[in-house]
């Protein structure tokens, strides 16, 4: 058991000493490896020091060649810029006017550093370069907006021009509807005359009760009782047919209607009037004799000329008059 043991604390130790030996070795590497990349590292600081001081040096020795036109110039395209990007903001679309503000803060920036630069003396070659860059880049973004409003003015022109044609079409053809229209409206003028029935053939007046009641015709104006209207309606065959209302209206020599009812009125092409009395007929489009009484009821009937005025259909188709003495 104790030779056992022995061997097994001598492998240990064996093993130990290989992993502290590698260790040792990944120290020493690694220790070689940061020296190495730190030596570069100072090297390159060297480098950008010696690279910064060469840029001075030239920065100085081009100030005599520099003078103030490039700066001037520079000045002068940037604020031409804004200008143009102020112009450029008013035809622009509303999507693009935060972007294109922005491009104006970035070109004041630089007009500002720039200015700066000129009144502390320390204008250099090194900015006039990135200037002039940041000058190309600006210029040809705002050349993508101006040709990106010649599109939309192109396209807004066509449009215009499209509309203008619509609109001639549309002009044209409310002309054409507007006389269509007219014409339609004159031939319902026409057919709505030509419709209009025509009374003729008149015969009113007065009418006094006999002993037999009977009546007979008089002008005696103190023994009228009825006034009657015979006439004739006429022919026609474009007026609608059926049934119709024929209104009377009798005018005293007082020039007022003579009605048993104040609420005897009817709507005519005149406006609403009054009637005296009314009869309904079946017409068919063909010639209609008919006779139409107004019973006085116990009103004394005036001394005088009487007028007749008769109405189908909202017109006035005939008139007619008699004296009463």
């Amino acid at each position: 058991m104790s030779e056992l043991n022995q061997s097994t604390e001598k492998k240990s130790n064996g093993a130990f000493i290989v992993i502290i030996l590698a260790l040792l070795v990944g120290l020493a590497v690694m220790a070689y490896l940061w020296s190495k990349k730190n030596s570069e590292l100072n090297d390159c600081m060297n480098e950008n020091i010696t690279l910064k001081s060469d840029m001075e040096g030239m920065n100085q020795m081009m100030i005599p060649f520099l003078g103030d036109d490039l700066s001037n110039n520079l000045l002068k395209d940037f604020k031409n810029m804004l200008s143009d990007y102020d112009k450029i903001r008013e035809e622009g679309r509303p999507e693009d006017q935060e972007e294109m503000q922005l491009q104006q803060d970035k070109i004041q920036g630089l007009i500002t550093e720039l200015e700066t630069a000129k009144q502390n003396g320390r204008v250099s070659g090194s900015l006039i370069a990135k200037l002039n860059r940041e000058n190309e880049t600006l210029r040809s973004i705002m050349k993508g907006y101006v040709v990106q409003i010649d599109e939309l003015n192109t396209k807004n022109l066509q449009l215009t021009s499209d509309l203008d044609k619509s609109t001639t079409e549309l002009t044209d053809t409310k002309s054409e509807r507007d006389q269509f229209r007219s014409d339609a409206e004159q031939s319902a003028a026409q057919v709505k005359k030509g419709s209009k029935l025509q009374a003729f053939g008149f015969g009113s007046v007065g009418l006094k009760m006999k002993l037999n009641n009977t009546a007979e015709v008089t002008n005696n104006a103190r023994s009228v009782v009825q006034i009657k209207s015979s006439f004739t309606i006429s022919e026609n065959p474009i007026t609608p047919s059926g049934k119709k209302v024929v209104y009377m209206q009798v005018i005293n020599p007082d020039g007022k209607t003579m009605q048993t009812k104040s609420s005897n009125t009817v709507q005519t092409d005149l406006g609403n009037i009054a009637y005296s009395d009314k009869k309904e007929i079946d017409y068919q489009n063909e010639r209609i004799d008919l006779s139409i009484y107004y019973d006085l009821k116990g009103e004394e009937a005036l001394k005088g000329n009487y007028k007749v005025k008769i109405y189908c259909d909202g017109n006035l188709i005939g008139t007619d008059s008699f004296t009463l003495k």
